[in-house]
């Protein structure tokens, strides 16, 4: 019962995140970066849903158009994450000896680097953006998606319909391919959701220090930085970007915990 109610919260959040994200591609309330300097700090409702900012700019199209740029950001951590740590926990799981101790290094020496020490890194070299941020950010991931692929792969490795592949003299990769990827796709979407939320959080911060989406494209964590000065006179303008962050966060990780105890209900009720 526990991991329905985890599964369907997080589902409706998550659902509505993207909703609108897609929703911001094709209408927003107003021009996310129009300035109105006769507009300035209006309060929320009436012509302004959520009020306006100190450049005048409307809140909530702002938000919205911060939730597109969540949404890619996340996708774009994830998906280099994905790519990049699953074909080392599975090398690793299937190969063992000293070709699976060397990726497990490699894996290893990718945790050492903090992410925001390398997206620090990266920005110096490349300039400061989203798509520096979030390479970044999948890097520092990729262990993780390693190391749950490895445990997975090895598991799956032992089942004895391997052995039947094996005797049939199968390949390597076509055990890969037909057997252990197939396997191991349950416990990968439960990363990627926990990877998720890391990726949004991690933006957030990146952008709230500089380094992350650049000016005048909307991003929460900017959001927040501009309106830290009015933190006292103007608190709305921190609540919102906030909330945001807070919703989308909690709905990927509720779809996490949900998603694992469907993976393994034996894990109910343990956390």
């Amino acid at each position: 019962m526990k991991s329905r109610t985890s599964l369907t919260a997080g589902f409706v959040l998550v659902l509505l995140l993207l909703a609108v994200a897609l929703l911001s591609l094709v209408w927003t309330p107003y021009d996310a970066n129009h300035m109105n300097a006769s507009r300035q700090l209006a309060a929320p409702g009436g012509e302004y849903l959520l009020g306006t900012d100190q450049f005048g700019r409307d809140v909530a199209s702002r938000l919205m158009e911060g939730a597109r740029v969540t949404v890619f950001a996340g996708v774009v951590a994830v998906g280099i994450a994905l790519l990049t740590g699953v074909p080392m926990g599975v090398v690793s799981g299937m190969s063992g000896g000293w070709l699976g101790t060397v990726v497990l290094r490699v894996s290893d020496f990718l945790l050492a680097f903090p992410a925001l020490l390398l997206a620090i890194v990266l920005a110096a070299v490349y300039g400061s953006g989203t798509l520096t941020a979030m390479v970044a950010i999948g890097i520092a991931s990729a262990p993780g998606f390693a190391r749950v692929s490895r445990a997975a792969t090895l598991r799956v490795m032992s089942a004895e319909y391997i052995d039947a592949a094996r005797l049939a003299r199968r390949t390597r990769p076509a055990i890969a391919v037909r057997h252990v990827l197939p396997n191991i796709v349950d416990v990968v979407i439960v990363q990627a959701s926990v990877s998720f939320a890391t990726a949004i959080l991690a933006e957030a911060a990146l952008s709230y220090l500089g380094l992350g989406t650049a000016p005048p494209t909307s991003s929460w964590g900017r959001m927040l930085q501009e309106s830290q000065d009015l933190l006292f006179s103007t608190p709305e303008l921190c609540l919102w970007p906030g909330l945001a962050i807070a919703a989308a966060v909690l709905g990927l990780n509720l779809l996490g915990d949900g998603l694992r105890d469907r993976v393994d209900p034996t894990l109910e009720g343990v956390r």
